[in-house]
């Protein structure tokens, strides 16, 4: 018979086996806790909880993070952060690949969009990011931006001109409002309600569910539908951090990146539906007579500039192709 010491000696060896292996992990977004790309970064956790045995997990999503994501990919980086929730526009000044995917007027519709972020040319969007020290997990594709002002509606480029409008920190998007005639003004996401309040900018752009979700829509009630770019966010884990978990765990985590992805989009279709009626029954006016046609005119052509790569070229037409 085995002794009742001995029985316990095994039993707290298997725990604090299994402690020893414990690993928590830091998250970074700068959307808001109930943002569908939030909940499906804390969902991807309870993934790994439940696949570990208790031994993975993400004890903080980070949301409402104020640090830019500039500051964020530098964090991820050198490892003083695990992994982050980004819009793929925060990786253009490190990694040339990602300005692909934020091309105006690159995807035809949203089916288009999730087919080729779910497949070759996903893939390699992703694996591309080791070289930076970064290892990419999934996409959460976030919808098409559109041009929001206080007062004024956006019909055509012509519209654009003089107009100070709010843009992520990326030189595409800078070309892009340059090309319509608008100054671009860069400014970290936490702080655009407030400048749009002050009068500082005159414009923002956005996709609707982070409209809504943001409260800028209380400071700039009309909302253009140009759906001029499309560029997914992107769940990316420090590379650093990476290299030092053992293969199995590394599994469980991507594994649950991926199986996070349908829960997005089944979140983020439902709230855009949601925040559409709950923007109209608050004033917002929805302008949809838009000519897009004027925009694609004068931002396709940007193409050759924006993109320089022979390899990144072909990911173009991959694209487009795949658009049949």
């Amino acid at each position: 018979m085995v002794k009742p010491s001995r029985i316990l000696i095994l039993a707290l060896t298997i725990v604090c086996s299994s402690l020893a292996h414990a690993r928590q992990f830091q998250s970074s977004d700068v959307e808001t806790p109930d943002h569908p790309a939030v909940r499906s970064v804390a969902f991807m956790g309870e993934l790994m909880r439940q696949r570990s045995s208790g031994r993975l997990w993400i004890s903080d999503v980070g949301a409402s993070d104020h640090n830019s994501e500039i500051f964020t990919v530098a964090q991820l980086r050198t490892g003083t952060l695990d992994m982050a929730r980004l819009n793929v526009t925060a990786l253009h000044g490190s990694v040339p690949i990602t300005v692909v995917p934020t091309l105006p007027f690159l995807f035809a519709s949203v089916a288009h969009r999730r087919r080729i972020l779910d497949g070759p040319v996903g893939a390699e969007l992703l694996a591309s990011l080791e070289a930076y020290d970064l290892i990419g997990l999934c996409f959460y594709d976030a919808g098409s931006r559109s041009i929001y002002t206080p007062t004024r509606a956006v019909r055509t480029p012509a519209d654009m001109k003089g107009l100070r409008i709010r843009v992520q920190t990326s030189p595409v998007m800078a070309e892009v409002m340059q090309a319509l005639g608008a100054i671009p003004v860069p400014i970290p996401y936490g702080q655009v309600r407030a400048r749009l309040a002050a009068g500082t900018v005159d414009a923002a752009e956005n996709n609707i569910v982070s409209y809504h979700a943001s409260r800028h829509h209380e400071v700039a009630k009309v909302y253009s539908l140009t759906e001029h770019v499309a560029p997914p966010a992107i769940v990316v884990f420090s590379k650093r951090v990476w290299d030092r978990l053992p293969a199995e765990d590394r599994e469980i985590i991507r594994q649950a990146a991926r199986d996070s992805v349908p829960y997005f989009r089944k979140l983020a279709d439902e709230q855009e539906a949601a925040a559409r009626v709950a923007l109209a029954g608050e004033g917002v006016q929805f302008v949809t007579d838009v000519d897009k046609a004027a925009f694609v005119r004068i931002l396709m052509p940007l193409y050759p500039k924006l993109v320089t790569v022979p390899r990144h070229r072909d990911l173009i037409e991959q694209v487009r192709a795949g658009a049949e």
